[in-house]
């Protein structure tokens, strides 16, 4: 099991990394999703990582969710878990493969086809169309066009909802100044963006590849 792989006896003193993902428990769907996932290449939230953002949106008793990156489906069950019995997810992916995986590991889970939807395109073209001020919830994983998605999840959320960007510090390549690529350029920008930005409040965690979470303020 996933979050029992882990003795902590063995656990290096002060290390609390592995501590919080064995921490997290995956049940046997999640993990079958992550398998798949990785068969693929698709990027999925950490255990840690998915269990923070169950109790996010459990914490607000959310309704409305959007996950930008559906991964194998690992996110988007860890979010399902949390969710308000009348809530529904919207999870978005530009690989058709990834939304597949996703959309089979839901179904054998037993999870209703009227509790989430899957939506296959280019991200931001997607996420334009949905509806201002509708979602309680934000979550975005892939760092492509990372600015704009920001920006339109400014305007998808409701007053007061959460931002969350996972892997926001790309395993620390975003803090250290000599990692130029793309993506680490990307997520080092928005983190100051949206630290400088007085509509948002935020914070970094050190969990999984780092998390930024975001209130909107107004």
């Amino acid at each position: 099991m996933v979050g029992n792989i882990l003795n902590q006896s063995n656990l290096p003193r002060g290390d609390m990394h592995p501590y919080s993902e064995s921490y997290a428990h995956e049940d046997y769907f999640m993990q079958l999703a992550r398998r798949n996932g990785e068969e693929v290449g698709a990027s999925d939230p950490t255990p840690a990582v998915g269990n923070y953002i169950k109790f996010i949106v459990k914490l607000l008793n959310s309704k409305s969710v959007v996950e930008i990156g559906t991964g194998s489906g690992v996110g988007g069950l860890w979010v399902l878990r949390g969710i308000n019995p009348a809530g529904v997810l919207t999870t978005i992916d530009s690989e058709r493969e990834h939304s597949k995986i996703a959309r089979s590991i839901f179904e054998e889970a037993g999870i209703s086809a009227t509790k989430y939807r899957i939506i296959t395109g280019k991200l931001i073209e997607v996420i334009g169309k949905l509806a201002d001020n509708s979602y309680e919830i934000v979550v975005i994983r892939p760092a492509l066009d990372l600015f704009d998605m920001v920006q339109e999840s400014y305007r998808l959320l409701k007053p007061g909802g959460v931002l969350i960007i996972d892997q926001v510090l790309s395993n620390g390549k975003v803090v250290d100044p000599t990692q130029r690529d793309p993506e680490s350029i990307a997520r080092r920008n928005v983190v100051k963006v949206i630290k400088d930005d007085e509509r948002w409040s935020s914070t970094v965690i050190p969990i999984g590849a780092g998390v930024l979470v975001a209130n909107k303020l107004t």
